[in-house]
């Protein structure tokens, strides 16, 4: 596993629970979509800005042995890997496919008045594939909100609208960091409607509400759990590139239980192909729709990424030599649909759910609370990361 895959899924695990502390039950979101975004403010952060940024992609142990080996030098070298790992990743996710459509589209929105660094905009474009873009935030603040969010709109197929609500920009916003992740993909091996039927989904043992669940039976690849009563299924999408799994805790009430024992090592080594083993499996699935808003600014701080959102300790110097420069909103928004053909997915700063099937059938049946993620084979990226507790 590189640092970029190491980094992506720990900080989505991390993220994941601390988005669970204020969350309603269901959480979904794109890790790839904002350790990306975050990738493209390191490019431009210094000091102790990115420090903080860096420990979003290395570990305590990494930063600190980097440091005793040679200073700023080593880290230096080691931020720089990242980013050529994210030019690697992003050309090999937005690579054309007949069998779904799936692409990662980055762009920063910059007070015209400010001066931005040519070698960060070159950079930026070379790593990220992204270009900064000049609005007028001080005259025409409401303006440069609405064409954010017509860009982002457009980018995401309509999924995605009004990202920055009316009033959430304004002539003291400095710079717009946006990043817009869609996918839609058909299963290799679609649900047949006419199994679907109307059943009860259990939010804990005393309560439940209807949902709508496809049925399946078919050859998946399954993880058995036995230390945290649980199961892992992986439902590939056509082609085999991407594929989601669901996580399913043999009790109603047992997700809860296991979330803060699930290690970022141990989700990889779970979904792994050595790992898993083909059964036949009976796979009962909810329908559903989810879209989900964040603003990340509050919970980012709480993981440590407080200095690039402060007027006054931000340092941006790679970035811009004017002062005073600093993000002022990081917002995430979300949408996914699981339907019996597949899955449709957006995220701008997803979701997707998955199926099994299975003479004896292994029964693996999601009518309770269950952890999912959609994860690109090749990379081991974590485009979306999701739990689905309420309909």
């Amino acid at each position: 596993m590189n640092s970029l895959e190491a980094a992506n899924i720990r900080f989505g695990l991390d993220l994941f629970k601390e988005l669970k502390k204020t969350s309603d039950g269901n959480v979904f979101f794109s890790p790839v979509g904002i350790s990306t975004a975050i990738g493209m403010i390191l490019l431009g952060a210094r000091g102790r800005t990115a420090r903080q940024l860096e420990k979003v992609f290395y570990s305590e142990k990494d930063i600190e042995s980097s440091r005793a080996k040679a200073e700023e030098k080593e880290v230096t070298e080691n931020t720089e890997e990242i980013h050529h790992q994210f030019q690697k990743f992003l050309t090999a996710l937005n690579k054309p496919s007949n069998d779904y459509e799936l692409s990662i589209v980055n762009r920063l929105f910059g007070e015209k008045t400010y001066l931005f660094l040519q070698k960060y905009l070159d950079y930026v474009e070379k790593y990220y594939h992204a270009t900064l873009e000049p609005v007028d935030f001080v005259n025409e603040a409401e303006e440069s909100r609405k064409k954010i969010n017509s860009w982002v709109e457009k980018q995401t197929n309509g999924k995605i609208k009004e990202l920055f609500p009316p009033g959430s920009l304004s002539s003291s916003t400095k710079l717009v960091l946006v990043d817009t992740v869609y996918f839609k993909g058909q299963w290799d091996r679609e649900f047949k409607k006419e199994n679907t039927k109307e059943e009860q989904f259990w939010l804990n043992k005393s309560t439940s509400k209807p949902v709508l669940m496809m049925e399946q039976y078919h050859a998946f690849n399954i993880t058995y759990l036995e230390d945290l009563q649980a199961k892992i299924l992986g439902i590939p999408y056509k082609s085999n590139d991407l594929s989601m799994f669901v996580l399913l805790p043999n009790d109603i009430d047992g997700l809860e239980k296991i979330i803060d024992r699930i290690t970022p090592e141990q989700l990889m080594e779970w979904t792994s192909p050595g790992h898993m083993k083909e059964r036949n499996v009976s796979l009962q699935l909810p329908r559903f729709e989810l879209q989900k808003t964040y603003n990340l600014e509050d919970t980012l701080g709480a993981m440590g990424l407080t200095d690039a959102f402060s007027e006054s300790e931000a340092d941006f110097s790679g970035m811009s030599t004017s002062s005073r420069l600093y993000i002022q909103k990081f917002l995430h928004k979300s949408f996914v649909v699981v339907t019996e053909e597949g899955t449709e997915a957006a995220a701008a700063t997803g979701v997707g759910v998955t199926v099994t099937s299975a003479p004896l059938y292994e029964n693996f049946h999601c009518n309770h609370p269950f952890l999912f993620f959609i994860k690109h084979n090749e990379s081991n990226g974590v485009l979306f990361f999701g739990q689905f507790s309420s309909p």
